[in-house]
């Protein structure tokens, strides 16, 4: 995807109706669990499969976007959205519920690596024959895209629980969703890969970091995820909060988190990415402890409030590390993924940890692992900082010329007719003829459209 002149919106609506499926993941576990006949075990397990199939889609269209195109595939991936969430928001059967879950997740999967693709590519500064093009700081457009899912996560947090009970209206809003993007695509490109330089094509650049990072994703995900998976759970059963309560607590938690994002978006690369990434995880473990500990209101919304408010700056950081990795966006597109593994993993986790152990003990084990896994996450950016800028790919190489006197460069009065057909050296450089084939137009003597076809 060439870089666009104005802010990319299809992208940043691609990315909120992507990840709006991981941000419900409390109340649709908790709809879940109270509106059919499963377990709070069971229900993260649904929870678990509709994010692994996500992780799946990812993983699977890494390399694959540009290729099949950015247009085709998002308009896939909302109509998959649409289909499964919408079917398992329509049926009371827990099979069909299971089956609509998966094909949604299949879907916000493949929404998600268009969007991600797309917002890597953005990094890459537009041609010489784009005039008043721009290349846009992927950074600053992820915490966009952050600042619109939570935005419409806060919303619904607050109007879900005034809806009455039932499973469906989770999964009916992140289909309703993907509709209202639908008309966006046609804004995207199609095939792009044709255009692509061979250079573009070899294997994936910075392997080692990216590889260290994407290793590392899953379990920064894993820990984040375990906890919201069953935020819902400790605010009703161990706070002993309402729904419209808890729902409030969310809703406030998720405006914080609009606070954060437009921080990060305003903070741009000031602090580079290592301070954000490594600083910030440390202070999420322990706002995971807290918020696992809470036992009333106040101790619960501090909890979710500070770390909603320190997870989406963390995370724009990370994705915009990992597409500062490679320009065509396959590292955003694999680490996006392997986040989404962690993710998938985290309502069965934590569902299993707080049964086993309880609510406090699984924040602290959660929050230990943090701790250990932001030390390779720093080290990456840390790296990643380190390194030659580049132009699409390529290092830009800082060549030192040897100073040279004015008087030396300066010739003989020499006309342009003088110069035809001969080789004239200038500070020691020869001047080199090269013939040119095009035969000489004349000078049109009125100027006329611009247009190609008139």
């Amino acid at each position: 995807m060439s870089a666009p002149r104005t802010l990319p919106w299809p992208l940043v609506a691609l990315f909120t109706a992507g990840y709006l499926a991981p941000y419900l993941l409390p109340t649709t576990v908790g709809r879940l669990d109270s509106g059919l006949p499963l377990t709070a075990t069971e229900a993260g397990a649904i929870g678990s499969a509709l994010l692994l199939s996500s992780a799946t889609a990812g993983f699977l269209l890494a390399s694959r976007v540009d290729r099949i195109g950015p247009r085709t595939l998002a308009r896939a991936g909302l109509a998959l959205a649409a289909l499964g969430y919408g079917w398992a928001a329509l049926t009371g059967a827990v099979p069909a519920v299971v089956a609509g879950a998966v094909v949604g997740g299949l879907g916000s999967g493949t929404v998600t690596a268009v969007a991600a693709s797309g917002i890597a590519a953005l990094g890459v500064p537009p041609a010489r024959t784009e005039p008043g093009a721009r290349a846009w700081d992927p950074h600053r457009v992820t915490t966009l895209g952050l600042l619109g899912v939570s935005a419409l996560a806060g919303a619904l947090y607050l109007t879900i629980p005034r809806l009455g009970p039932g499973h469906g209206f989770p999964p009916a809003a992140i289909a309703l969703t993907a509709l209202a993007v639908w008309p966006l695509t046609g804004r995207l490109p199609g095939r792009t890969a044709p255009a692509r330089t061979a250079v573009t094509h070899g294997r994936l650049p910075h392997l080692g970091a990216g590889l260290l990072l994407a290793a590392a994703m899953p379990f920064w995900s894993l820990a984040q995820n375990s906890l919201w998976g069953v935020s819902g759970r400790i605010g009703l059963d161990q706070a002993r909060l309402s729904e419209v309560a808890v729902g409030a607590v969310f809703a406030v938690a998720l405006g914080a988190a609009l606070v954060g994002v437009v921080g990060a978006g305003a903070l741009g690369q000031r602090l580079g990415q290592a301070v954000p990434i490594g600083a910030g995880t440390t202070l999420i473990a322990g706002c995971i402890a807290l918020s696992a500990s809470a036992r009333d209101l106040t101790a619960f919304a501090a909890g979710e409030v500070s770390w909603n408010l320190l997870y989406p700056i963390v995370l724009s950081y990370v994705i915009g590390l990992a597409a500062s990795l490679d320009p065509r966006g396959r590292w955003a597109v694999l680490v996006g993924s392997a986040s989404s593994l962690g993710t998938a993993a985290g309502p069965l986790t934590g569902s299993v940890l707080a049964a086993g152990t309880g609510f406090p003990v699984m924040g602290r084990v959660l929050g230990a692992g943090l701790l250990l896994i932001a030390v390779p996450m720093t080290a990456v950016a840390l790296r990643a900082g380190r390194r030659p800028r580049t132009v699409a790919g390529l290092p830009v190489v800082e060549i030192p010329v040897p100073e040279v006197p004015v008087a030396e460069l300066r010739g003989p009065d020499i006309t342009f007719e003088e110069l035809r057909g001969t080789s004239v050296p200038v500070a020691g450089l020869p001047v080199v003829e090269v013939p040119v084939e095009t035969p000489v137009v004349p000078a049109q003597r009125a100027y006329d459209t611009a247009s190609p076809n008139s």
